[in-house]
């Protein structure tokens, strides 16, 4: 027999040109995808006898499409809110210190606790760096596994400045060879809820070899490729002193094979016309990190630029140099980035709430090929329910919800969104909140 669940409320998706509200809404998920959406009258007429939950009193759920962060780093949670003037230093002090010790089984604890903090955040599909350590990518894929969730992840690739002790030859072998293990077991696992991302951290701590060495594992595997680019100034000047061969900071990525479809690039706040127009051609993926380069002195990304260009551009926390995980918070970040910009160029395109709302959901899921981000029939039922009264002011209790708009809704949940609010999250329509 089909498995059958439903849920009901008011229905709330970005649509891809305007935003889908059903207030009275029904969601009917069988086998893990959206079998029907509607009103409760039109689906009480179309599916006679299926049994249609009663509205609750307790509450007003708002049942949208699970929230995509396309680039965070798992094991630096922690060394969230660590003030550095910059990204270079911030890495040494805290964050390599940090990633270091993130191995062995007692790691699993931790696993646990950053995939309970995404889901309570409504999150669904987290796209995620380890450490280099190849035991605890495993663990991480095999809690994920166990618990349903959808993750794309890999170790992150270092052969100069690793925090491993290994010398650099030997640390690029070993690191192909284990990345290469962990893509064949894990790339498409658990009917594809799993999968890898080859991840050379960049280019200033990988050599020529170890990237070009990683696009050969990426296309062996055909799995994502996930790495950093233009995110500081300084960092921009390490890599031209390293490769003074390339035309750029993005010419290094295209010679060593790294840009293409699949390639999700962290950043890219500082790049030029023809880095742009390299990164479209090629299809790659740009992940916007608006609270991470707010929090690290690291500029403000020129949106309009790359999306007339049509680089794809979706939006990530950057844990840690992101300070939450929260996307609710990094869409209002990234729209008051766009804002700080039309101070001083009246020209800058407004974001929306609407628009950065579906840079994390339709856009996200159409750049990693997920039939995920929408609330439409045949999507995978990966969803999250908000209760609307914990956003309003004073419990909802003197506001007509009636009333407002689909606009209305996704800017209270852009800019009031918080975990309190989130009361279940589903990925292939199971329930994967904990209880």
């Amino acid at each position: 027999m089909p498995e059958l669940s439903i849920l009901r409320g008011h229905l709330l998706d970005a649509g891809k040109t305007e935003p889908v509200s059903i207030p009275d809404g029904v969601l009917v998920m069988e086998n893990g995808s959206i079998k029907a959406k509607g009103t409760a009258t039109d689906i009480g007429k179309s599916h006679p006898g299926l049994p249609l939950p009663n509205r609750n009193d307790a509450g007003y759920p708002v049942i949208l499409p699970g929230l995509v962060d396309i680039h965070a780093h798992l094991p630096q949670y922690p060394a969230v809110a660590r003030p550095e003037e910059s990204l270079l230093p911030w890495l040494k002090r805290h964050i390599f210190p940090l990633e270091s010790g993130f191995r062995g089984a007692e790691t699993a604890s931790v696993i646990e606790a950053f995939f309970d903090e995404q889901l309570a955040c409504g999150t669904t599909t987290i796209v995620l760096y380890g450490a280099i350590w190849e035991d605890t990518c495993d663990l991480a894929f095999q809690i994920a596994e166990r618990r349903g969730l959808r993750l794309v992840l890999g170790k992150v690739m270092m052969d100069d400045g690793t925090y491993g002790d290994l010398p650099a030859d030997e640390a690029l072998d070993l690191s192909l060879e284990q990345t290469d293990r962990l893509a064949e077991k894990w790339h498409g696992a658990n009917n594809g809820l799993l999968e890898y991302a080859v991840s050379p951290r960049f280019a200033v701590t990988c050599s020529r070899e170890m990237m070009e060495g990683a696009a050969r594992l990426a296309k062996k595997h055909d799995c994502f490729i996930q790495t950093h680019l233009s995110e500081n100034h300084g960092e921009i000047q390490a890599v031209a002193q390293r490769f003074p061969w390339a035309k750029d900071y993005t010419d290094v990525y295209d010679q060593c094979g790294l840009l293409g479809n699949k390639t999700i690039l962290g950043h890219g706040i500082h790049l030029s016309d023809r880095e742009i127009d390299t990164l479209s051609a090629r299809g790659s993926i740009l992940a916007h990190c608006p609270t991470s380069n707010l929090f690290l002195n690291s500029g403000l990304l020129p949106m309009d630029r790359l999306r007339s260009a049509g680089v794809r551009t979706c939006l990530a926390s950057d844990v840690a140099g992101g300070p939450e995980l929260n996307m609710w918070q990094v869409m209002r970040s990234a729209i008051e980035i766009q804002k700080a910009r039309r101070f001083t160029d009246p020209d800058v395109p407004e974001l929306t709430p609407t628009e950065a709302f579906r840079q994390c959901t339709s856009e996200a899921g159409a750049a990693l090929q997920h039939p995920t981000g929408t609330l439409d029939v045949g999507s995978d039922a990966d969803l999250t329910v908000f209760d609307l009264d914990a956003v309003l002011p004073y419990g909802g209790k003197l506001t007509d919800k009636a009333s407002l708009t689909a606009e209305d809704l996704l800017a209270l949940l852009v800019y009031r969104g918080q975990p309190v609010a989130c009361t279940a999250a589903y990925v292939a329509g199971n329930k994967v909140t904990p209880e």
